[in-house]
């Protein structure tokens, strides 16, 4: 039995789905965690892309199950969207393939139009939401109020459910933002008929990966989003509504502790953000817009440009010692052939003190400034490499610096956004 978690080291986007589709492949189960559908993980197989919101990236390799735990918030309609989607591509013949929890919550209609008009009120001080209905979905289940996709099923209880909660939902929205209100027979009625479509595919997630440890299976956990937008240890406010660090694991899939073998920290070979918030090593010049264009910098999930800057080494470590990463996977280094140059922030300066460990407060990283050290550029095209000892030497030089900064193996690096553009160093989950 081998089991991985594997999460993002930044703030999201870092490539985790090219990542994941590849180890899937020695995986017996792959299961989301947390999260909902303002994950977008690409995936470039054969040449042909697939985005996926909500289902698990193992999809695409035939054979593995992929679980949807307790602690997905689950749009429905997303849910049935993708489900056609991949059904009419022949990914999914099969409904004990994918399992979807009875316990997750579910994103209704006034979660999307609070989530965007909450938004719109903070103006300047906006978060830079999804606006996917993430945040107030998982506030209804902190309070106690949600609807869970068993509840789809059960007409009764879910009318219930609805009519005593739209009351609050449509007051807020109508009275404090001015915006039109929810109809509430009419929602009832698109819920019932999507509890129909998604019934196939509710079960117990929980038990079949308990089954699954117990037998000896391979079990790939896959990270939504990224340690530095997780709700108690990133960059708070600016944060998503879940917890993306990999100790999530345990009570989003249900399973132990204990359960956990290894840790992959996923990170790209710059850094890329998404939304609002300090982002120290952020290169508004040149710089910022090269990597943006080479690198096709654009959200999955929304379509919006990713602000763009260079790797951090101040966020890496955090990541490494939050998550308690064995080793790191570095994607997209082929982006940065052609540089004479690469700046790295080994450190962090603010108000004239050096600062080697990520702060408490977000004031403080909004006033930190990137120091740098300048590693040696290489102008050779490394897609085609499949050898660590292939690479050009400062390529190799680069890689094992950040090795040297965050004291975390460099296992896998990907040089190319295809299944097979990836350089494994060891073995790693059966890879």
């Amino acid at each position: 039995m081998s089991s991985l978690v594997a999460v993002g080291a930044q703030w999201g986007d870092e490539g985790k789905g090219k990542v994941v589709d590849s180890l899937a492949l020695s995986a017996d189960l792959v299961v989301r965690f947390q999260g909902g559908n303002n994950a977008g993980h690409t995936l470039i197989v054969d040449g042909e892309k697939t985005v996926l919101h909500l289902v698990p990236s193992g999809i695409l390799q035939p054979g593995t199950v992929n679980l949807i735990g307790p602690g997905v918030v689950v749009d429905p309609r997303v849910f049935v969207k993708e489900l056609d989607e991949i059904v009419a591509k022949g990914v999914l013949d099969d409904p004990a393939r994918l399992r979807l929890s009875g316990r997750a919550h579910v994103i209704l209609d006034w979660h999307v139009a609070l989530d965007k008009a909450r938004d719109e009120a903070r103006r300047e001080r906006a978060i830079g939401t999804t606006g996917r209905g993430i945040g107030p979905a998982y506030e209804d289940k902190v309070a106690r109020r949600g609807i869970r996709v068993a509840d789809l099923l059960d007409p009764g209880i879910l009318r219930e459910v609805l009519e005593r909660t739209a009351v609050e939902k449509n007051f807020e929205l109508t009275q404090v933002h001015g915006w039109k209100p929810i109809d509430v027979e009419a929602l009832f009625d698109d819920l019932v008929a999507l509890g129909k479509r998604l019934e196939p595919y509710v079960d117990h997630t929980g038990r079949i990966l308990d089954r699954a440890l117990r037998a000896g299976k391979n079990v790939l956990f896959e990270g939504a989003q990224g340690t530095f937008l997780d709700i108690d240890h990133g960059t708070y406010p600016y944060v998503t509504s879940s917890n993306c660090v990999a100790g999530a694991v345990c009570t989003g899939a249900g399973v132990g502790p204990t359960r956990i073998d290894q840790v992959l920290g996923i990170t790209k070979a710059y850094t890329t953000r998404v939304g609002g918030g300090p982002f120290p090593t952020e290169d508004g010049g040149e710089g910022g817009r090269w990597l943006a264009e080479k690198g096709n910098e654009f959200g999955a999930t929304t379509g919006r440009p990713r602000r763009c800057g260079w790797l951090d080494m101040v966020v890496l470590r955090e990541a490494a010692i939050v998550n308690g990463f064995t080793s790191l996977a570095i994607n997209k280094l082929d982006i940065l052939s052609g540089l004479s140059e690469i700046p790295v922030a080994r450190a962090w300066r603010i108000d004239g003190k050096l600062v080697e460990d990520f702060p408490m407060t977000l004031q403080e990283v909004e006033r930190a400034e990137p120091v740098d050290e300048a590693l040696p550029g290489w102008s050779e095209d490394v897609t085609a490499v499949r050898a660590y000892e292939d690479l050009p030497d400062n390529a190799r030089r680069y890689i094992e610096r950040v090795e040297s900064w965050v004291d975390v193996p460099v296992e896998v690096i990907s040089i190319g956004p295809g299944r097979d553009e990836t350089i494994y160093r060891r073995e790693l989950f059966g890879r």
